[in-house]
């Protein structure tokens, strides 16, 4: 991913973090109908689990601020995401830039043959927790990525379906 423009005030956030994490899925649709309903931001709610997700500076494209809140009994994790490239219809870069929840991430859309398209989101998040964090993420890392492609493959039946975006 190319990073943000110098003084964007992203700073190390804009750089790879050690926590790498890839989701794919084959959606069964056009390029720009899955690029819309991928930035159709709101709707990351349908389907991200236990997330509520909103557009709290811009209109959701580039320089815009997107927050997405998740919610697991008394946890609470707040995702703060700067959107830093959008190349639509094929990808959207953010930034995340956060107090926990930092580092660059990407959605691609790569059409293919058939009408239809590969989606892949990838993450570099940089661990926190220093030492403790670099320890306990290949414990993480199985669950994230289970998570991430969960959450692909709904948004794909979704998208499919025409409940999305």
């Amino acid at each position: 991913m190319t990073g943000p423009a110098d003084g964007d005030g992203l700073g190390e956030a804009a750089q790879p973090g050690a926590g790498e994490v890839t989701a794919t899925v084959i959606v069964n649709a056009p390029a720009d109908r899955v690029f819309a309903a991928l930035t159709a931001w709101e709707r990351q709610s349908d389907w991200i689990p236990f997330t509520t997700v909103r557009v709290v500076e811009g209109d959701g494209g580039e320089g815009s601020i997107v927050e997405a809140v998740t919610v697991i009994g008394p946890a609470v994790l707040r995702d703060e995401m700067r959107v830093v490239r959008v190349d639509a219809p094929y990808e959207v870069g953010v930034v995340h830039c956060g107090k926990l929840l930092r580092g660059p991430g990407v959605l691609r859309c790569t059409p293919i043959e058939g009408d239809r398209t590969q989606v892949v989101w990838h993450e570099w998040f940089h661990l926190p927790g220093g030492t403790a964090g670099r320890v306990a993420w290949p414990m993480l890392w199985p669950g994230s990525k289970i998570s991430l492609n969960q959450a692909l493959r709904k948004f794909g039946r979704l998208v499919e379906q025409g409940r999305l975006p």
